[in-house]
């Protein structure tokens, strides 16, 4: 058979990264999910395992995936416009939740138009490309995601550089440096960094940006992928430009598979560049969008969020994440502080953190760990990330069952 050496290949490629630790391995299989009782946040069933689970690693920070206005937009609008889209956007795969999706994203960060993709992964790589030209210099921060680092690689830019994490210092050298070597630059970072919870200091980083742009022809830009922070922090979730005070970025790239609870990501930026990217962009032109349910759930996430009842969940939250970061200091670990509800606790040894991410899924706990390959030795952690339906009696099992741990 044909694929008989190839299989033999990629078998010893596996075996590779067993033995170098990034193997993921079998995944978990949800089965089904308890709603939330006696104070408790809902728990997960686990194909193979006895009992349900405590999610201390979801990226749905408000659980709105579970919340039955979500569910039930979803599930109307499935009635009128069918399961799928049954198209590319121009060949009439366009349906009214979509557009007006668009139009609500676009009020929502007050930026002039969005475009909504598949998900955030394929905004990313689908936008970097049509906006590099054969002379652009593209900067990105060392510790952005998977996401910008291939998008770079896809858009064959002229130069590209990396700057240290969050070292506005570093990215003014590397912009002085570029003068009159390229046409345009463009900076790329992660607005919450999802390894470690922590993010730029935006109003800084555009200082820096503005600074340069009247040395380059066709000037210089910002993109911001804010995937973990747009729902999940700030006063009314706007993420890491509300955290920071700073709006100014030129395109804000977002997920709706977080905070929103539904699926697809989505770009948000001045309208004629808008225009542009529909003709351009591969990942648009050529893929199926979220479907017009989904589309539907999104606007309903959305509306909720900026409602009161949104405000007590991202209030509630701040006080889990405050109230699960203390908890750990005072039993004796170190965690990366900050807002956001990304709460790294540092444990510095690969086999102490597998065996404690072990021990919490032995005691009904999911949590994920950060290992060496994946980081450097001595950065290793498990990233706990807080719910708005977690509660403190969740909380306080999670930190008993971690002080418990030999």
């Amino acid at each position: 058979m044909p694929l008989e050496k190839m299989q033999q290949v990629l078998t010893d490629k596996l075996e590779e990264m067993k033995e170098d630790g990034t193997l993921k391995g079998d995944e978990l299989v949800i089965t089904g999910i308890k709603d939330p009782e006696g104070g408790n946040a809902p728990r997960y069933y686990v194909k193979g395992e006895e009992g349900g689970f405590l999610k201390m690693n979801s990226n749905s920070y408000l659980g709105l995936h579970l919340n039955s206005e979500v569910v039930e937009a979803e599930e109307k609008a499935s009635e009128i416009f069918g399961s799928g889209p049954g198209a590319v956007r121009f060949i009439h795969g366009t349906y009214e939740p979509h557009v007006e999706l668009e139009e609500k994203l676009a009020d929502f960060h007050g930026k002039e138009s969005c475009m909504i993709y598949s998900s955030a992964y394929a905004t990313m790589t689908g936008i970097i490309q049509p906006l590099t030209s054969k002379e652009t210099l593209i900067l990105s921060d060392e510790l952005n995601h998977n996401c910008i680092i291939n998008g770079i690689r896809m858009a064959k830019p002229k130069g590209k550089g990396i700057f240290d994490h969050l070292d506005n210092d570093d990215l003014d050298a590397k912009l002085s440096e570029a003068v009159g070597e390229y046409d345009r630059v463009i900076v790329i970072t992660d607005g919450v960094f999802s390894m470690r919870g922590d993010y730029p200091d935006l109003q800084e980083l555009v200082s820096t940006v503005k600074k340069y742009d009247s040395e380059f022809q066709d000037g210089v830009f910002t993109i911001m992928d804010d995937s973990h922070g747009v729902g999940a922090y700030g006063e009314t979730g706007r993420g890491t430009s509300e955290i920071t005070g700073e709006d100014d970025i030129d395109l804000i790239v977002a997920t709706m598979g977080k905070a929103l609870g539904v699926n697809g990501g989505y770009v948000v930026t001045k309208s004629r560049i808008i225009d542009y990217l529909r003709e351009t962009s591969p990942f648009y032109i050529y893929s199926n969008p979220i479907t017009a349910p989904e589309a539907s759930a999104a606007i309903k996430s959305l509306e909720i969020i900026e409602s009161d009842e949104g405000r007590d969940m991202l209030s509630h939250l701040r006080e889990m994440t405050n109230y699960f970061e203390k908890g750990l200091k005072d039993i004796g670990h170190k965690v990366i502080e900050g807002p956001h509800p990304v709460v790294p606790l540092m444990v510095g040894d690969t086999k102490k953190t597998r065996d404690l991410v072990e021990y919490l899924k032995d005691n009904k706990v999911l949590a994920t760990a950060i290992v060496y390959p994946v980081v450097p030795r001595g950065d290793e952690s498990i990233r706990f990330q807080i719910c708005a339906d977690h509660t403190t009696d969740d909380l306080d099992y999670v930190l008993e069952t971690i002080d418990s741990f030999e």
